[in-house]
Order: C-alpha cells, then structure tokens, then sequence
C-alpha cells in the first residue's frame, strides 16, 4: 500500500545550515498494516511524513501508494489517498462551522458540488453515530461551533474527519502529544477502533514507547534518515519499554536516550 524506496531530502544544501533529513530512506508497509514510528528529536519522523503528503518533495528516490507512482505529485493532488492528523489541535478543522458542517465537508472531500440541500437528516444520523465511538459527548452537540471545543476534542473530530473517505493510507502525527493523559487515551482508543473497523493502513508517529508496543502490529525506529529498527508480529509483542530503550542507546551510540522519549 505504501513503498518508499531510497529516499533522500536535504534542507538548505550546501550552507552552513545544512541538514540531511532523509538518508537513503525504505520502507514498505502491506494493506492494512499498522506501524508505529518511533525515534529522537531530528531522526527524520514529521519530515517522512511530510514528503509522503507531498508537502515536501524528495531530492532522490520515489514514493507509491496502492500501486500508483505520486513522487512528483503535489500535496493537493495526493490528498485523494492520505488522511492525516497532526499534532496540533488546531489544525484540521474549521472553527467557525458547526461540527456536522465540518464532517459534511470531510464527507464531500473529493466530490462534485451541486445544488442540492447540504446536510440530510440521514447525515445527521450517521454523524451522531460516528461521534459515539469518540466517547465524549459530541454526538449531542452537532450544531456547535469548533471552535468552541477543547482541543481534545477537536483532535478527536480531526481523527474522524481524517477516516470518514476511509483513505489508503492514514498519517498520524504525534496526534494524541498535545492532549491531556486521560483524553489521549480516549483519542487513541478511537484510532484503534477505527482502524481495525476500517482495515486502514496507516502510519503514527509516538514519542510514547508504551503507545508505541502497545498499539499497531508493526514497529519502526528512524535515527539518522533511515529506519534503524523494525519489528512485528510476536517480536513486538514481546518488546518491554526497557528493551526498546536499549535498542536507541545502541543505534544513537549513546547511553543517554532522547528527554521526549525518556520523559514519554
């Protein structure tokens, strides 16, 4: 469903502020695989995310998703496949809609606009019973403005948003690091459910180790650009958060493990 195949991608070659992002980076991820991605600050996470959205564009290698080339396809083109959730709260939704406006607008993403009424009683109901998973009480508030959410919330909303053409592929983008404990593991409880509902392949991004075993059925660590540890299956099943941590000091070269994954 995904193959990324020798990536590379520079920041401000040949300056003194020089940064290889993505170092000869593969991967290759099956449909309806789930993987988590770990690894410190500067690894190349948020930057393998942005140049599989399109919102960067690699210096070398390509990209697939289901079978189709989008290497040189722009962000806008490429949003027909991808669903993605960022970290923070605030983006993804617009918060002077009501939030069944905002799903309508999820519902519509790809399709020919008419005149004809813009959100059925029909609509209504599905909302009301997609917002239930959500476990937070927003299947009784459709006709509140967004912005008048908490950023739980509006995260939760984004997460639905993201899922509801059901996409190819699904990037998550440290989408529960900005929350609250307690809200965060209703955000991923959701993600969990509907990723299985659905089969969706996806892709998230976690300073979390314990998230990080605890969910998907794959693991990947990037360190320098490139994916430096890989596991699923019984493996990860397996792994403790100690044993994850000895694998990055032994990849890093270092004993002292990164403060966001330490303080995870």
């Amino acid at each position: 469903m995904l193959e990324l195949k020798n990536i590379y991608k520079t920041f401000n070659a040949g300056t003194v502020n020089e940064k290889k992002a993505l170092n000869g980076l593969s991967l290759s991820l099956k449909e309806g695989d789930f993987v988590t991605v770990i690894g410190g600050n500067g690894a190349g996470k948020s930057t393998m995310m942005n140049v599989i959205s399109g919102a960067y564009l690699v210096d070398e290698g390509s990209i697939s998703i289901g079978g189709v080339d989008v290497t040189r396809l722009p962000e806008h083109k490429r949003a027909q496949y991808i669903g993605r959730v960022f970290q923070d709260p605030m983006m993804g939704t617009a918060a002077t809609m009501q939030i069944e406006e905002n799903l309508a607008l999820a519902l519509r993403r790809g399709s020919r606009r008419g005149l004809k009424p813009g959100i059925t009683k029909a609509e209504r109901e599905q909302y009301k019973e997609l917002l239930k998973i959500l476990d937070l009480g927003l299947e009784e508030r459709l006709t509140s403005k967004v912005g008048l959410l908490s950023g739980g919330q509006r995260q939760a909303l984004t997460l639905l948003m993201a899922t509801l053409k059901q996409p190819k592929l699904l990037l998550l983008d440290e989408h529960t690091a900005a929350l609250d404990p307690k809200t965060a593991a209703k955000v991923l409880n959701a993600t969990e459910q509907i990723i299985q509902r659905d089969h969706l392949t996806t892709l998230m991004i976690t300073h979390n180790m314990r998230d990080a075993i605890a969910h998907g059925n794959r693991l990947i660590m990037l360190y320098d650009g490139r994916v430096v540890v890989d596991v699923e299956g019984e493996e990860k099943r397996r792994l403790t958060v100690e044993q994850l941590l000895a694998k990055f000091n032994q990849v890093s070269g270092s004993s002292e493990a990164d403060d966001k994954l330490l303080l995870s």
